[in-house]
């Protein structure tokens, strides 16, 4: 795919489809079979590169990886992860530096800890302080906020950590920091579960008290066992957005992980006026999942409260294209997140909408944009950004007189067939 691209004939997006492995699962089956006792059996795993990222530091530290036909086989190091010779780079993703932050921290030895250019820029604090209160030595630039971080292991405290802000990566890090001494972690709301639900099908004793504290008392380590990943539903949402937007459209996603704390995508269309049908599939599995089938509907705006913002935060760039062909006015608060994910999504959402003709407002934690007829053709920046590039494309494909993209290669980053998955539903 070139690194710029304008606008195809619109086609409706029809038949079905399997979007790749759920990332932030993917992240956390590598790491829970990296740190278990025992080998374990991923399928399913996720192939941007992102995961390729943790995968490759994991090697680094001493755990084997043997990719075979039905999955990819874990074998962790006897006595622990082992100490890195060289600089361990995590890439653009940030929830390889966070999760590894918390897990680095309570294993013997020294590591480092760096990125892109993007990621040296995201603060690290919110990982770094809680770490330091359980007796972790965590360092880095900038007044120790910014990668690269230095990170020397050990045995840490048990320590409680009351939150200021819901972050599933936060609660994750220090969830695998406190596995061998215990924990306690609260949110000020409820973030995606994937960790908890993972460690205690691992053999963890996780649980969640009366005043909403999330506990591991006593530490433990994982067994090692087979983990499914479900589709990303991150990823279906792309194409949930555009088979609403473009008529005749008719597509059933397959197998797609509908866990309840990151589902917002789902809520907030369905409020839209989005014609959604979610099909559970019945499993048994650790995550919930279901195939999803989802036609063109005329969409409003609607109001987007915090608690939706909160379960569907990776989705608000492509749910802001939607807002942008809806009829009526879509207000989106309790976000700010979204300005230190890879790049300031309010911004560039804003500057996006607005390059389509439309009327759009940026807020310290959100948005309002005003729905219509976008004027195109427009010219769009994804500036690195993998979920604005997916977004923006979902936008071209009914912007009369297209939308010219830059930085599509961006993809890569979670969903390198994005774009040969959209033409084969787009296809005549």
């Amino acid at each position: 795919m070139p690194e710029a691209c304008s606008s195809p004939t619109v086609r409706p997006l029809l038949g079905e489809l399997r979007v790749p492995g759920d990332k932030s699962i993917s992240h956390r089956a590598l790491l829970v079979a990296a740190l278990a006792r025992g080998s374990s059996h991923i399928v399913g795993l996720a192939d941007g590169t992102d995961v390729r990222n943790t995968r490759r530091i994991l090697e680094q530290l001493g755990v084997d990886f043997s990719d075979r036909s039905d999955g990819l086989l874990v074998t962790p190091p006897e006595g622990g992860l082992t100490e890195a010779s060289t600089v361990l780079d995590c890439g653009n993703s940030g929830t390889t530096m966070r999760l590894l932050c918390g897990a680095l921290a309570a294993e013997e030895g020294s590591a480092v800890l760096t990125g892109d250019a993007s990621l040296r820029a995201r603060p690290m604090d919110r990982v770094i302080k809680p770490l330091r209160t359980m007796g972790a030595t965590l360092d880095g630039r900038s007044d120790a906020s910014r990668a690269p971080l230095f990170i020397r292991g050990g045995r840490l405290r048990m320590a409680q950590h009351d939150l200021e802000v819901a972050s599933a990566q936060v609660k994750s890090a220090l969830l695998f920091a406190g596995l061998r001494n215990g924990v306690a972690v609260r949110e000020p709301a409820p973030s995606r579960d994937h960790t908890e639900r993972m460690l205690r099908a691992a053999g963890i004793q996780v649980r969640r008290d009366p005043q909403g504290w999330l506990l591991i008392v006593g530490g433990g380590q994982p067994h090692g066992r087979d983990w499914h990943v479900p589709g990303d539903l991150s990823s279906a949402a792309f194409f949930l957005v555009a088979a609403s937007l473009v008529p005749g459209s008719d597509l059933t996603l397959r197998n797609v992980g509908i866990n309840p704390t990151r589902s917002g995508c789902i809520d907030v269309l369905l409020r839209m006026g989005a014609n959604i049908e979610v099909q559970p599939k019945m499993d048994g599995g650790v995550e919930p999942r279901a195939d999803i089938r989802v036609k063109h509907a005329p969409l409003k705006g609607v109001e987007i409260p915090p608690e939706l913002a909160l379960q569907g935060l990776d989705e608000l760039p492509v749910l802001a294209i939607a807002a942008a062909f809806a009829e009526g006015t879509t207000h989106l608060s309790g976000a700010a997140e979204l300005r230190v994910k890879e790049s300031d999504r309010i911004a560039r959402v804003i500057e996006g909408v607005r390059a389509l003709g439309l009327e759009a407002v940026g807020h310290a934690d959100g948005w309002t944009i005003e729905g219509g007829r976008p004027t195109g053709p427009a010219r769009v920046n994804a500036a690195g950004d993998h979920r604005l590039a997916m977004a923006f494309a979902v936008a071209r494909l009914i912007t009369p007189g297209g939308v010219h993209l830059n930085g599509v290669n961006a993809v890569h980053s979670s969903y390198p067939r994005f774009f040969r998955d959209l033409a084969s539903v787009t296809a005549a």
